[in-house]
């Protein structure tokens, strides 16, 4: 059996930040544009599951697992947020029979 560090330092990091880069730029894209409640969650994890690679990434190359760990308590405040988005939306749906957001301007007051 290999070990992961020598198998993730055998890929040139520039591969991980290129591809990091990549999936941050298209969550940004699809927040901006996209006008569905669940899109744009979903495009808010692909953000942050990018960060995640891109700290992961650094952790294996230095040899630390401090940024091994910082990913693990993203993913736990990642979870938590999607839970309330779904929450949110769930609520937004049950008062306007659909998840687009230009709908939340009219549940004000």
């Amino acid at each position: 059996m290999t070990d992961i560090n020598s198998f993730i330092s055998a890929i040139p990091q520039s591969y991980f930040i290129i591809l990091s880069v990549v999936l941050f730029c298209l969550g940004v894209i699809g927040v901006l544009i996209r006008k569905n409640a669940i899109i744009i969650l979903g495009c808010v994890e692909l953000m942050l599951n990018s960060v995640n690679l891109l700290l992961a990434s650094f952790s294996a190359y230095k040899g630390d697992g401090n940024g091994q760990l910082l990913v693990f308590f993203i993913m736990v405040v990642a979870a938590a947020e999607v839970a309330v988005g779904l929450a949110i939306i769930a609520m937004l749906y049950r008062n306007t029979r659909s998840v687009d957001i230009s709908l939340f301007n009219k549940l004000k007051g």
